[in-house]
């Protein structure tokens, strides 16, 4: 019942969010054992605008790669191809989200908080020794875009659950299930699954603020769980953790990480966020600069 609730709602914005032809097929090749490297090349070069971003992207200071990246078949040597996938990924998955209607929301505000989780997301998963971290970044990136959806699908009960949070000061995700059944968190998964993307990305979607729920990607939900923390203490501008929504000892226990991490993290995430949004959402830089 609650799983239908929220395909319903994904559903009813499959025709106005939808990935770029090309990030859904390197996604396809990626997963395919016959597919090669040239294969990939061949998909992304048929997208001019893809292309250009995912140059500009790799050759960013942001991800230091090696040496200079000037055509996509030195992008998938260089980076490697399921590496790869989630920079084409991260480039083109926001313009996904520019027809839909989202009046509830401050939308500069929501992918400032995104790409900065995002950031923060990576740091740590650098610190956890996780392979592929750039998946990390664009769970990150798209930890809230349920939000986006019920927004758009269910404005009024938007408002009601928005009214439930402050007046009863529970978190949102639970005035959302408390309200409708579903949080934003599985209307985010579920739109990643209808978009076909890995599970690992829709468990640490799904259980985002929940990670002990979680049972086979607890790692990568707990990293996405401290970084939404982290993002929302980082805008504050602050590292004091009793500012920022509660972090699940779980979570910790499972990062093998703790609150020491916080301050340096931080830290380094503040230097890397405006690059990021430049990269990422000029048009949000720019409105906040």
């Amino acid at each position: 019942m609650i799983q239908a609730r929220a395909l319903r709602l994904v559903d009813g914005v499959s025709d106005l969010i939808a990935l770029p032809e090309v990030s859904l097929k390197v996604n396809e090749l990626v997963d395919d054992p016959t597919s090669s490297a040239a294969d990939m090349a061949q998909v992304i070069s048929l997208d001019a605008a893809i292309t250009a971003k995912l140059l500009k992207v790799a050759n960013s200071s942001f991800y230091r790669f090696p040496s200079k990246i000037d055509t996509v078949s030195r992008a998938v040597t260089i980076i490697g191809t399921r590496e790869l996938r989630f920079l084409v990924l991260a480039s083109s998955a926001v313009r996904s989200f520019d027809k839909i209607n989202n009046n509830n929301i401050d939308i500069a505000s929501f992918w400032r908080h995104s790409v900065y989780t995002a950031v923060v997301a990576r740091l740590l998963a650098t610190k956890c020794n996780i392979l592929h971290k750039e998946r990390l970044f664009v769970c990150g990136l798209l930890h809230d875009v349920g939000h986006l959806v019920m927004s758009h699908r269910i404005p009024d009960l938007v408002q009601v659950m928005q009214y439930r949070a402050e007046t009863a000061k529970i978190p949102r995700y639970e005035a959302e299930q408390s309200v409708y059944e579903v949080d934003h968190a599985l209307v985010g998964a579920e739109l990643l699954k209808s978009w076909g993307l890995p599970e690992s990305l829709q468990d640490a979607i799904k259980y985002h603020h929940e990670p002990e729920k979680a049972a086979d990607y607890m790692l990568e939900t707990s990293i996405v769980h401290i970084a939404n923390s982290l993002g929302k203490l980082g805008e504050l501008g602050g590292t004091d953790l009793s500012q920022c929504p509660m972090i699940s000892p779980v979570a910790w226990e499972v990062t093998k990480l703790s609150p020491d991490i916080v301050e340096s993290v931080l830290q380094e995430a503040r230097a890397q966020f405006l690059e990021a949004l430049l990269l990422f959402l000029p048009g949000v830089a720019v409105a906040a600069s």
